[in-house]
This record gives C-alpha cells, structure tokens and sequence, in this order.
C-alpha cells in the first residue's frame, strides 16, 4: 500500500513514554503533567454536563467560550476578535496547526518553518501537498532572520512560527515580530503561529503575540490550547484566532474534520475563564519549577541551556557520553531511571547536539525524584 506519510512511524514521545512505563522511570519526556487541574475547573465541566450541555455545541464553539477567548486576547493583546466570526474552537492545537495548513496550503507551495520543528507540521504540510522548507535556528536557539527572508521564493506560502518555542524553551521577542512582519508584508505571506505556551513565559518577559502586531494579525492564524494552560492536556480543546478572510476558509476545513468539539469542556471552560487568575498566576506557577529542576541540575555534568518559557528544558550531556541522542535517552531511562526526548527527534536529518529535552510540569516530589536520580550522573 502507497503511504501518504512514508516517512513517519510511531512518534518518539509514544516510544520513550512506553520506555519510561515498562523500566518504572520517572517520565520527564512526553510534555504532560502530572497533576489535577483546578477543582473549580472539574466543578465547572461536572455542572455543565448536569445542565444537559450534552449534545452539538455550534460548529465554532459555543458561544460563551468564544467571547471569553475574544476578550482575554484583547485585554492581553490589544486586538479585537469579533466572536462570532473570528474566533474558533478546535479538538486541540494539533487539529487546529492541520486545519490552518490544509485551509492556506496549496499543492505545490512551500511552508517556512523553523528547526529543530514540532513533530506535526512537517506532516501536516505534505498532506495537503505542501513543502516544508527548514530553516535551522542559531546554535543558541534564535532565529536567523535573515537567513529565513533568503529561502522565500515564488512558491512560498506561508510561515509557520512557534513561540514560546517547542522544543527549545526559547521566546520571540519584539525585534524578531517586527523581522517577520516586514518578511511577511515584502513577500504577501501568511502567518500560522503556534502560541499554545503563551501563558509560561518566565523573568519578568511579555509574551510577544502575533496578534499584537496588526499587520501580521490580518494575515495570520494564532493557536492556544486550554490544555496546556489549565493542566489538563487530555481533554484536547484549544481555540484559534484569525480576521475573517482567514477564519472562513479555516471554518470550511473544520467542518469537514472534527465538525465540532466537546460541548461539556467548553461551557464548564467559559464558566472558568470568566476568573483570569489561573492563567494569569502561571508564568510564576512554572517558573518555580523550572527553577526548582534548574537548581537541583547545577552539580550535576549536564549544561542547562536557557529556559525562557514553556515546560521543557534542553540540557548538553557531552561531558557524561559520547553516545548518540537517541542511545543516551534510552540508557538515561533504563540505567538511571529519568525519561527525556533527543533533540535530535526535532530534525529531518537527526542533528545530533549532544542535547536532550526534559519536561518539568510535574509534582515537586516527582522532579526531586528525578534530581535525586540525575545527581547520580558523573
């Protein structure tokens, strides 16, 4: 049988978690917490399915929820997203980043994305008969601009960006929107930014949305989840904001796809997110754990690279193993009892940095597990 996606198989988050399960290691691999979310949250989706909110919500989400991402986007962002025909509702950032490519990719364009690359876009792009066209980030993990204005060329479609950045814990800040608004605008390109990790951006820094930006907004599709934000990933729910010309092509595609989302998660979820708190408390709710992780890793031969947002850490283990990325994870799980991810996993050609990722949104107990197990590194 002629595949669509020859070259993907089973992904390395399933493998290492596996790994982790059948060794008895603490999993620090696949990016999920390990803890409940808010009790009000389960209270607010426990009354809403008591309330009979059991059955086809609208096809772009109900409508309370919209107006609440609608007016958090613009108190954090400063833009309007009308709610009724520029915000919808997805089964997750990852069906909303394949329906945003399958709505503004064409057979034969090309999609510029940034490496190492979140293991979905690159299949999401060859689905709907797209190129992606990898641009390596800087040894420090920044993005060459310059380097990404020179491979636009007459096939180019669109930019797919990520910030704060999986897998690297780096963030966009002002200089790189406004190199990419000015790429953008030259070329007439259209924007897909991933910001499922808006809400974890640590020392003080402001997230630097797309929708901050006018001229990109009005070319651009913004992803979140409420998964990532409220701790609670396995319901798979996120929200997508886009100018109508946009939205109403999305919406076609959506349709067609999941049709609608879960009725309950998104009513109890607008009940919720009528108290910002939770989202706002957790930039400072993840920073004490990264720092806690970070501290725990000083004595240890593992160089920590900075971690400027999301829940992952890249860490260089060359001065313990000349192994390659995938081998040392392995060992690390089976002899040390701590799971990772190799950075490797995020390229087409398997680059090897000598540099793995670790999640820390996790219990405290399990990350001092985890130290205690990596202190024993030498």
């Amino acid at each position: 049988m002629k595949s669509r996606l020859p070259k993907v198989g089973t992904t390395i988050f399933t493998v290492m978690s596996a790994l982790a399960a059948e060794r008895g290691a603490v999993n620090l691999g696949q990016g999920f917490p390990d803890f409940e979310p808010d009790e009000a949250l389960l209270e607010a989706v426990n009354r809403a399915m008591r309330s009979g909110h059991n059955q086809y919500a609208p096809l772009n989400g109900a409508a309370a929820l919209r107006r609440v991402v609608s007016e958090k986007v613009e108190t954090l962002y400063g833009r309007f997203y009308d709610p009724d025909s520029e915000v919808m509702i997805t089964a997750g950032a990852t069906q909303a980043i394949m329906t945003a490519v399958l709505a503004l990719v064409h057979p034969g364009d090309d999609v510029i994305v940034l490496e190492p690359v979140y293991d979905s876009y690159i299949p999401a792009i060859e689905l709907a008969g797209g190129r992606a066209v990898r641009i390596p980030m800087t040894q420090r993990y920044r993005v060459d601009w310059e380097r990404v204005a020179a491979a636009v060329s007459n096939k180019t479609r669109a930019i797919l960006v990520n910030s704060p950045h999986n897998p690297s814990g780096m963030i966009l800040r002002e200089p790189d929107l406004r190199a990419l608004e000015a790429i953008v605008l030259r070329h007439g390109l259209w924007v897909i930014s991933d910001e499922v990790y808006e809400h974890m951006v640590f020392d003080g820094e402001q997230h630097q949305s797309v929708s901050r930006y006018p001229a990109i907004a009005e070319r651009a599709v913004v992803i979140s989840s409420f998964g990532k934000t409220f701790h609670v990933t396995g319901w798979k729910i996120g929200s997508v904001v886009a100018p109508v010309k946009l939205m109403s092509e999305f919406r076609k595609v959506h349709q067609f796809n999941v049709f609608v989302v879960n009725s309950v998660m998104q009513i109890g979820l607008a009940h919720y997110m009528t108290n910002p708190e939770p989202y706002q408390q957790l930039p400072d709710f993840y920073q004490r754990k990264r720092d806690l992780f970070r501290q725990g890793l000083t004595n240890t031969p593992l160089k920590l690279y900075p971690c400027e947002g999301t829940f992952f850490q890249l860490v260089d283990y060359s001065e313990i193993s000349d192994q390659a990325e995938f081998d040392f994870v392995k060992w690390l799980t089976c002899e040390k009892g701590v799971a990772s991810i190799p950075l490797s996993s995020f390229y087409e050609d398997r680059v090897e940095n000598k540099t793995i990722r670790f999640c820390f949104a996790k219990k405290e107990e399990t990350l001092r597990l985890a130290i205690d197990r990596l202190s024993a590194l030498v």
